[in-house]
């Protein structure tokens, strides 16, 4: 056995740890199998692109009391550090996971017996109203304790700064160093002074609700159209306490809730996994617009800044579409509005990420709007719009993971506001004779099929972190020369920070982060993207292939042809 873990293992073991958790490490410690043990402390959890986020036990490399604890006590240093003649202020919420308000409590009395005010949500809420907390308090960071759409074993710690944005470079490192610093759980302080945490929800719910009603863009389309049928469900999570509610504000009076995933439960009784990128997840959502005929599904993740949709097709069924296709939507409608109202003035952008569909800088490109792209991580795009506030105004933003930011008073994805303007979107091509599936191919038909999948492969413990790497490695050494019998032009190694010409082995630099992602650019326009994931045991392939649309009635055959493509792809470069 790793003679590291095992200092690890007893080093808790014999700190000022309950018995309960002692009880376990002992266990582990006896057992004749060593993995779990391992797995529980080889490693310490670090912030990702989604912050602290792991499988809930006992361990260093596990979600407990304890890591928690030390998180917040590293972040509270951090904080008395970087603010030392200020009163310090910040605000906590929690999702609906199995010990999230636990958590949460436990973050509080960390800040509090550190002297830090505590704006503490009451109550479950959506992660964006936490990050809408942040600034309309003019608090100095803020926590939410989710592990979003991850299965219901784990949990996990965000990490956000004054701005209402998660932490990025140099405050992560710096919160890990200050992290790292502490030498054992003794070390934190546990103890919560009371006086110093204050009770928010209704009040905040009330400022957040009214700003996501400013960003409506056609109040006299909802008018027209507020039976229109949506089905709506929250997968079990904080969706339920503010989607509802902004769109009835929007004034839609025909919303149905899926009730069975209505109430919020941690063990999501009726998914694998409570994520809206699921169809599964989607089902009960699926057949209950089929019972009603709706017009719109939406479905948001435990902690709502995630949200999927689904529309009929051209055959009149219900599709799901993809975080690319309702990202490009998004984007069309709302450029298309702020074209037609006489907003744009070439003083506003858009934001995506490396491995969003390309076929948003494209509408941008249609609307004389200016486009940014940015690593995987929301954290990428409110850093973008914090560097822009007060020169150019930021419209929309996102990334194919389901994720989307309509306007700048939020800094992190929003699925409220979110299915707000998507329900917004579908009225509006309701209004104009079509349907949302009618928009998108037109969507096609002006800039090109454009065609996403992502594939994962999932190796877990520390076995599979260093068999990704290994992967990673291999990729550097020995790039495709070709991809489906089309040349690879382009190399971008956001690691190294360097984009490479195939052809004449020119080397330009990249002007981002450091991250560990790679991707290969063919002649035809195809591109494939490897990155390992953040904040989960997982490498992640993401393609995408491009061709024209002459008309509506070629949709199936252009799409069939692309998703060929995308397999030939997966099976050349042996990722099955």
């Amino acid at each position: 056995m790793d003679t590291e873990v095992r200092s690890k293992a007893l080093e808790w073991l014999n700190s000022n740890i309950d018995e309960d958790a002692k009880a376990e490490i002992r266990r582990m410690l006896d057992a004749e199998d060593p993995t779990e043990l391992i797995d529980a402390f080889y490693k310490d959890l670090e912030f990702g692109t989604g912050g602290l986020r792991g499988i809930m036990g006992i361990g260093s490399n596990r979600m407990n009391k304890y890591t928690v604890g030390k998180a917040t006590q590293g972040l509270s240093n951090y904080l008395l550090k970087t603010f030392p003649d200020k009163e310090i202020s910040v605000a906590i919420a929690h999702d609906s996971r199995n010990n999230s308000d636990y958590f949460a409590e436990i973050t509080a009395s960390v800040f509090s017996a550190n002297g830090i005010k505590v704006y503490f949500f009451k109550e479950l809420r959506p992660t964006p109203e936490l990050s809408f907390a942040i600034r309309t308090l003019g608090c100095q960071s803020g926590v939410v304790v989710t592990a979003s759409h991850n299965p219901k074993e784990y949990n996990g710690y965000k990490a956000y700064w004054d701005d209402g944005a998660q932490v990025t470079p140099p405050h992560d490192m710096n919160i890990i160093a200050e992290v790292n610093k502490i030498a054992g759980v003794d070390d934190v302080k546990f103890e919560k002074n009371a006086d110093l945490i204050i009770e928010i929800g209704e009040d905040i719910d009330a400022k957040y609700l009214e700003e996501v009603k400013k960003q409506s863009l056609s109040p006299e389309v909802l008018t027209r159209h507020n039976d229109m049928r949506i089905v709506y469900s929250p997968i079990h999570g904080t969706g339920i306490t503010l989607v509802p509610k902004i769109l009835e504000k929007y004034g839609f009076k025909n919303v149905h809730i899926v009730e069975e995933q209505a109430a919020p439960d941690g063990n999501f009784p009726t998914v694998v996994y409570p994520n809206p990128e699921e169809a599964d997840a989607m089902k009960l959502a699926l057949e209950k617009a089929k019972a009603i005929d709706a017009d719109l599904i939406m479905a948001t993740d435990p902690d709502a800044d995630r949200v999927g949709i689904g529309v009929r097709n051209n055959k009149g069924e219900f599709q799901l579409l993809n975080g690319n296709q309702a990202a490009s939507l998004l984007v069309y409608y709302m450029l298309k509005r702020w074209a037609e109202r006489g907003q744009l003035d070439g003083n506003q952008f858009v934001i995506k990420t490396i491995v969003t569909t390309d076929l948003i800088l494209d509408i941008a490109r249609k609307f004389n709007v200016e486009y940014y792209e940015t690593l995987t991580g929301f954290k990428y795009i409110a850093s973008v719009i914090r560097e822009l506030e007060g020169k150019k105004k930021f419209i929309v933003g996102g990334e194919e993971s389901y994720g989307y930011l309509i306007g700048d008073f939020v800094r992190d994805k929003d699925a409220v506001s979110s299915c707000a303007m998507l329900a917004e979107m579908a009225a509006w091509a309701k209004d104009n004779g079509k349907s949302v599936f009618e928009l998108l191919t037109e969507i096609y038909m002006e800039f090109g099929f454009y065609k996403e999948s992502l594939i994962s492969i999932v190796r877990k413990g520390k076995a599979g972190a260093e068999e990704i790497n290994e992967m990673m490695k291999n990729l550097r050494a020995a790039p495709p020369r070709s991809i489906q019998g089309s040349p690879v032009v382009k190399i971008y190694d956001y690691l190294n920070l360097e984009v490479k010409d195939v052809s004449t082995g020119a080397v330009e630099k990249l002007d981002f982060p450091k991250s560990n992602v790679l991707q290969f650019i063919t002649a035809d326009g195809t591109k494939v993207s490897a990155r390992p994931s953040g904040t989960e045991p997982k490498i992640k392939f993401y393609f995408s292939v491009k061709a024209p649309l002459e008309n509506s009635e070629k949709f199936d055959e252009v799409q069939k042809a692309l998703d060929a493509r995308i397999d030939g792809i997966i099976e050349e470069l042996a990722l099955k």
